[in-house]
């Protein structure tokens, strides 16, 4: 599943338009990890303890988005973009979503379906 934040991919075609697809999550801080921050927070720099629940929670959004899009039938989702709320004290969504597509290599491009397509590749799962 090759996963990008352009509205094209070099190399490709987009051949079916599959629609809007998305993962969603919501987190909350835990009270253990609001006293972690808290000391990190004394001390100054970054604060590890949110720094990790940002992208484990992004990356579960990811995810979840991918999921969706292979459902679908997709093997490409276009235009993905995040979004994140605070929904309550301590409680934040997140939302990953983008366009899924059904792409083909295009003759001459150098491009194939096995190309690993860089960060933004889901990796591939098998069930």
């Amino acid at each position: 599943m090759l996963v990008v934040t352009t509205n094209d991919i070099p190399g490709y075609r987009i051949v079916r338009h599959l629609g809007l697809v998305r993962g969603l999550t919501v987190r909350s801080r835990s009270v253990v990890g609001n006293i972690g921050a808290a000391i990190q927070i004394f001390f100054g720099g970054n604060i590890s303890v949110y720094t990790r629940l940002a992208e484990h929670t992004r990356q579960e959004a990811f995810d979840l988005l991918v999921e969706h899009a292979q459902s679908m039938g997709a093997n490409a989702v276009i235009a993905m973009r995040y979004d994140a709320n605070e929904i309550a004290a301590a409680v934040t969504e997140v939302l990953a979503y983008g366009s899924a597509v059904v792409i083909e290599p295009i003759a001459g491009s150098g491009a194939t379906s096995s190309d690993a397509g860089g960060p933004w590749t889901a990796p591939r799962t098998v069930r």
